[in-house]
């Protein structure tokens, strides 16, 4: 097995060797022969009772930090801040990577604990899409994964290798394909070289996207088989848990169940499921799943972890990466942290006893999301309604935190039930999605239960 053993760590340097001389043909097929010889019956790589790391610099802790009058800080605190996430490395910093990945490992060191961090600079990732970017080519991608393993330390840490790299490739011709495999394998093997306690998981997309045999078949032509630890599946998606290690569970099947692989499976939005229709892009009505940790129960999955934090969004409900409060408190927004019961009804607040904060988070070519602040002055609310009045030719299409409806021009958005409660001072905040014409000029006539609201 892949871990702190005397037979694992010479196997390992002896593969990166290898593998930057490009002899990656011949490793792949005697890893395989290897992986199917062994048993699958292996104890999960992870101690049951591991720690994982809590980045105190992370968007929502700094959001927590700055947001403490806010109404929603202690449900994000409590039920979204308070749990480890995986650490996104997304921006193109060639000559810092080494330090800002150090930054994170020597603190896990310090502390004990098992950082979670994501590789994220494929070229060409995402193919194109709301998450488009990565190094310029793979010659580049070849050199920042070598820089990023260079400040991995040497205590245990989990690297999740490019989501989407593997199961979405529709934009690709055959032979882009076999370089951006041979590049994976090589950053794997560079992982491995620089630090043998590392934990490398491919990606394995999820059980509503490619089939197992087609998966396990990607996974095996990028090196899984000399390079990896596992298979991480539902990054960034909401597929049920049990699905999620059936489906792995046959994709390791495929490969011959590789005593050394095992799965992670993300689960920080898929408490609730997967959205109608299989919509992916910050769907409303989606919830956070399991806390993380490493104690599974079960010996093929070494972890639950949240590798999408809660709250940094797809695209949709703002800029992809970013966080959002509105977003993240709906996530959060059932179950035991749920905001506190609501008060008796009261009578509609007093003209001018309601501000509005209203934002574009993103535009694009027919469409746009905005995120509203809706602060109640008056008289403590259960339930409210606001409306207001689009000058242009915006449709709502669809919200979240909120339920939303419109009439030509006038809109009007209800709580959502667990966000109902408004007490004097308290805020509240909800998105929206719309289609836009040939005019997106800001809503007017904001009111709060029929009387008037002021709008900074």
């Amino acid at each position: 097995m892949r871990r702190r053993s005397v037979r694992t760590i010479p196997k390992r340097i002896a593969v990166a060797a290898v593998a930057a001389a490009a002899a990656l043909g011949a490793l792949m097929t005697s890893g395989a022969a290897a992986g199917a010889a062994e048993s699958v019956a292996a104890a999960g790589s992870l101690p049951a009772n591991a720690t994982l790391y809590k980045d105190p610099d992370s968007q929502v802790a700094r959001w927590v930090a700055a947001n403490q009058s806010d109404s929603r800080w202690s449900v994000i605190n409590s039920r979204i801040a308070s749990q480890p996430q995986g650490i996104w490395f997304s921006n193109y910093r060639p000559t810092t990577v080494t330090a800002d990945v150090r930054r994170v490992t020597s603190a896990a060191e310090a502390a004990g604990q098992i950082p979670t961090l994501v590789a994220y600079m494929i070229p060409n990732r995402d193919c194109g899409g709301a998450s488009a970017g990565g190094a310029p080519d793979l010659a580049s991608y070849d050199a920042w994964a070598r820089n990023f393993a260079a400040g991995l330390g040497t205590g245990t840490v989990l690297v999740i290798l490019e989501p989407d790299s593997l199961a979405l490739q529709t934009c690709m011709s055959a032979s882009e394909i076999a370089a951006r495999n041979a590049s994976l394998s090589r950053a794997a093997a560079a992982i491995h070289a620089a630090n043998p306690n590392a934990k490398v998981y491919f990606d394995g997309g999820h059980s509503a996207w490619n089939g197992a045999a087609e998966q396990a078949r990607r996974l095996r032509d990028a090196g899984i088989l000399t390079n990896g630890d596992g298979v991480y599946t539902n990054v960034s998606n909401f597929q049920h848990t049990a699905s999620e290690v059936s489906y792995g569970k046959q994709v390791l099947a495929a490969l011959g169940n590789p005593a050394d692989l095992h799965l992670v499976v993300d689960t920080s939005r898929n408490g609730a499921g997967p959205a109608p229709g299989g919509a992916w892009c910050d769907p409303a009505g989606r919830r956070i799943g399991t806390n993380p940790t490493t104690n599974t129960g079960d010996a093929a999955v070494d972890a639950y972890l949240w590798v999408k934090p809660p709250g940094e969004v797809d695209g949709c409900a703002g800029p992809a990466g970013t966080f959002s409060p509105a977003y993240a408190y709906e996530l959060a927004g059932s179950g035991s942290g749920s905001p506190t019961p609501t008060p008796t009804p009261t009578d509609p607040p007093a003209n001018g006893a309601c501000a509005v904060d209203y934002r574009i988070t993103n535009s694009w070519s027919g469409g746009f999301t905005a995120e509203v602040v809706l602060r109640n002055n008056g008289a403590a609310l259960n339930g409210w309604t606001l409306g207001w009045t689009f000058p242009g030719d915006q449709r709502i299409t669809s919200a979240w935190n909120s339920r939303a409806s419109q009439s030509g021009n006038a809109v009007t958005v209800t709580d959502a039930g667990y966000n109902g409660s408004l007490a004097t001072g308290a805020s509240t905040s909800f998105g929206f999605q719309a289609t836009v014409g040939s005019s997106n000029a800001e809503p007017t006539a904001f009111t709060l239960g029929g009387v008037s609201c002021t709008v900074s």
